[in-house]
Parts: structure tokens; sequence; C-alpha cells
């Protein structure tokens, strides 16, 4: 799984910005959605803007990437109970 943030022209978009404030929110920094890929377990985190095309060909590149070529699914080793 990926995750992607998306709209990443408005990152720095002035009235944008504004709006959010308003509502004490703000865009999030990319070290944030990083942090967030680990929690639920993506692979990787990527940015973009379809707007812009800023990261939007690395987006489709490793969506096939990890199609092709998955990564392996992390096992949780057993634990083997032995009572005698």
């Amino acid at each position: 799984m990926i995750l992607v943030g998306t709209k990443l022209d408005l990152r720095e978009d002035r009235d944008e910005i504004i709006k959010l404030s308003e509502r004490r929110m703000q865009p999030i920094s990319y070290a944030q959605g990083n942090a967030m890929a680990r929690d639920i377990g993506a692979v990787r985190y990527l940015e973009c803007s379809a707007l812009t095309q800023k990261g939007l060909k690395g987006v489709f590149d490793e969506a096939i990437r990890c199609v092709l070529a998955p990564a392996p699914i992390k096992t949780r080793k057993k634990n083997n109970c032995l009572i005698l």
C-alpha cells in the first residue's frame, strides 16, 4: 500500500493557508505524511499535485512498481508453546 498526499500545490498557497489557519489547521508536512505512512503500514509516502503535475509521474511509477514487485508481507513469528 502507498499513501499519497495530493494537492501538493496548496501547501504554498497563501489563500489556502489563511483558510486553514482560520480553522486552527495547517497543511501537513512531508514528515507528518511519512509518519502516517509508517503508522498504517504503507510501503511508501509520496506527494503530488495534479494541477502542477509535480510528483505525479512518480506516484504512478511507484504504484506500478508495487504491483509488479510487491514488498514481502511481514508475518508475525509464531510463539510455540511447549508444555512438558
